[in-house]
């Protein structure tokens, strides 16, 4: 039952799967990742979001 002491203890944060980089993860693997250009379409979707969605598919082998 979703009582307010069940939605505080399965809350997940802001973290949509398992799978996902927690802050840490992603602050030290973001130094590999390009920068974003100063030409060009700026970008859609943020690193961290396309880098979970790249590891998903790896993990599970989901396209």
């Amino acid at each position: 039952m979703w009582t307010p002491a069940a939605r505080v203890q399965l809350a997940r944060g802001t973290i949509s799967y398992s799978s996902c980089l927690t802050d840490a993860e992603w602050s030290a693997s973001a130094a590999f990742m390009p920068a974003s250009g100063q030409t060009g379409r700026p970008r859609q979707w943020p690193m961290p979001l396309i880098t979970d969605a790249f590891l998903y598919v790896l993990r599970t082998g989901c396209a």
